[in-house]
């Protein structure tokens, strides 16, 4: 079976289902795991790269609010390519290819190949992508396994973060020109890992912010987990963010610890890589109660 994958989550999964050879061709935000790197890239990005956070805001508000695409898909290779198999999603048109424009482009391609949309929105949604996958792929079994891997280390992190007496407030912000919380799985992770959500409802999308709303919250505890960021470009966004007017008033009201964690890795995508998101969050909150896996990185101490 030859399968292509338009999302890096998928991706993830695909591998972590042990069908990395499989894999035709990918998106060209897929970079894990390294053996990937080097297949066919299946779709490009319209958002021009140097932007600041800010312009990248205004330039995705007026792109959507157009009905203009984001990305778009290279036809010649996955054409030539003639996948079984098509990984693609429906939650974020910022995130990915949509999948309207995948329907519209499957007319096209030789033969009748598989397409699977994914839409998690939870942690147990995430899961229920891995028996999709493993479904599609004839590859139950080894479906049946990685849950239960995944599941296992959940629970165990939740069970851990019940002995807990003291929670902090923990804001995750997923963008910070202008401000927007985590959404979706992020309120989920951060009660799992032992702490409170100060912003969003499990399952609901991220939200846009205003400094009032977060100093309101008096937070003891933020996360900056930049969507589609890695820690290297997340360190230019937060130079601006602590020279604001905004973040003193926050610092005088509450002094909340502030940490980088790496959020295009980690916290963005909804892969199994969010089990590590738990994890090292986990760690970050209560390190005396959460040991840290090895191979996991630290979340990033930016103001103690």
């Amino acid at each position: 079976m030859k399968i292509v994958s338009l999302l890096p989550s998928a991706t993830e999964l695909v591998c972590g289902l042990g069908l990395r050879d499989q894999l035709v061709g990918v998106s060209h935000e897929c970079d894990y795991p390294a053996s990937v790197v080097g297949l066919p890239v299946l779709t490009s990005s319209r958002i021009p790269e140097g932007l600041d956070s800010g312009e990248i805001d205004r330039l995705v508000t007026d792109q959507l609010k157009n009905d203009e695409a984001l990305y778009d898909l290279v036809m010649e290779p996955l054409t030539e390519l003639q996948p079984d198999l098509i990984v693609t999603q429906a939650l974020c048109d910022v995130c990915a290819v949509s999948g309207n424009d995948v329907a519209k482009a499957i007319g096209s391609l030789p033969g009748d190949p598989q397409v699977v949309n994914l839409e998690p929105i939870c942690l147990n949604d995430v899961l229920d992508t891995v028996d999709m996958l493993a479904q599609a792929a004839d590859c139950v079994e080894q479906g049946v396994r990685y849950r239960a891997e995944l599941q296992g280390r959940i629970d165990a992190v939740a069970e851990r973060s019940k002995t807990l007496i003291d929670r902090p407030k923990v804001a995750l912000l997923d963008w910070l020109d202008p401000l927007f919380d985590g959404g979706h799985w992020s309120p989920e992770i951060i009660d799992l890992a032992g702490g409170e959500p100060c912003f969003g409802a499990k399952q609901e999308p991220s939200q846009r912010r205003e400094w009032d709303q977060l100093i309101e919250a008096r937070p003891d505890c933020i996360f900056i987990a930049l969507c589609g960021f890695n820690v290297e470009r997340s360190m230019q966004d937060i130079e601006a963010f602590l020279a604001t007017e905004g973040y003193a008033q926050l610092k005088a009201a509450c002094g909340p610890k502030i940490f980088l964690v790496d959020g295009n890795a980690y916290f963005s995508r909804p892969g199994p890589r969010l089990v590590d998101a738990l994890e090292i969050m986990a760690h970050a909150l209560h390190p005396n109660t959460h040991l840290l896996p090895p191979g996991l990185p630290e979340a990033i101490t930016i103001i103690e």
